[in-house]
Formats: C-alpha cells, structure tokens, sequence
C-alpha cells in the first residue's frame, strides 16, 4: 500500500477549517474532548479504534476518566499528510454522532 505525501501546513489548516475540533500542532493534530462518564470516554475510544484499524493508520490516546487526548501524524512521511485530515474527519464524525 502506497503511504500518501506530506501536505504543507497551509493545507492543513484549510482542510480543518474554522470551528474543528482538532488543531494543529507543528506536525501533529490535537484533539481533546471531554464526555460524560468513563464509560461514554472509552467507547469513543473504541470507536476511533475502528476507524483507525479500517486505515491502518493509529493515533496516540490518553484517557484520564472523562476525557480522551487524541494525537496524530504520519511518522514514516515525517509530518501531516491526507491519511491524518481522513482520521480527523472520521473522529469529528464520531463526535457528531456518537452511535455511529
């Protein structure tokens, strides 16, 4: 499987757009969010894990009781590329709708 290229930071923060849960870091995008018990925290998480198997493609995870620290970057393309902006997008949807 071809890993896709990096993308320009530029082209990150117009793919984010105004009002994402996500923000860049440098070469990481960041995402904090906070639920309502530990139970609801950790079935986001397994969500996310899902979603991100189905890309093979693993963000970084803390969960502290109610509330989930989600990391990522592309290490082998050394910074952010489209398999990032594709997870983000599949984590803002989980958020959006938490039964899918």
């Amino acid at each position: 499987m071809t890993r896709p290229g990096r993308i320009t930071p530029e082209e990150v923060d117009a793919a984010l757009g105004v009002g994402s849960t996500w923000t860049r870091r440098g070469d990481v995008l960041h995402l904090e969010h906070r639920f309502a018990s530990f139970a609801a925290a950790v079935g986001f998480v397994a969500a996310v894990a899902t979603h991100a198997a189905a890309l093979d493609h693993h963000p970084d995870i803390d969960v502290r009781y109610d509330r989930v620290v989600l990391e990522v970057t592309t290490h082998d393309a050394g910074g952010l590329t489209q398999l990032d902006l594709e997870l983000a997008r599949r984590v803002e949807a989980l958020l959006a709708h938490p039964s899918t």
